[in-house]
């Protein structure tokens, strides 16, 4: 793979994997759900906040996105409540993540199990310039469905 970034990472506990690639085009690493004390379970319409025992120095410029796993999602109606959250590279505690279960079925979470994904992304700040008119463009304010589906 070619233009790593390097990134420090802390573990809680020595057994703890470190996220990686499953293939080399994937642009997310699976998050493992770090629960020592056994398994948890999520009813329906439940959410819990759930640690993975990894902590990131995150370089400057870049953040971790938060993502769901599409076979939680398909298969149980397991997501992330805040899809994208984004980790910000100040931040230097333990990367959580909330799950919601939007299934019909309460969702057994398990030490290790695969419970999100995450992106590293870079990212630039902007300066707002306060403007009277914004440019034309060929859209102009046409909102949602503006565009058709065709």
């Amino acid at each position: 793979m070619n233009n790593l970034i390097e990134m420090k990472v802390r573990v809680a506990h020595d057994s703890i994997d470190l996220p990686d690639y499953e293939t080399n085009s994937s642009a997310g690493m699976d998050l493992r759900a770090y629960l020592p004390d056994g398994s948890i379970s999520l009813d329906p319409k439940q959410r819990t906040l759930i640690g993975t025992g990894l902590f990131f120095e995150i370089p400057e410029g870049f953040e971790v996105q938060i993502r769901p796993r599409s076979g939680l999602a398909l298969k149980h109606g397991v997501t992330v409540l805040n899809s994208p959250g984004t980790i910000d590279a100040d931040y230097r505690g333990e990367i959580k993540v909330i799950l919601i279960n939007h299934g019909e079925e309460p969702f057994l979470i398990e030490h290790e199990m695969r419970i999100a994904q995450m992106v590293v992304s870079k990212y630039q700040q902007v300066q707002f310039k306060l403007v009277k008119e914004l440019t034309s463009s060929e859209r102009g304010s046409g909102g949602f469905g503006s565009t058709g589906t065709k």
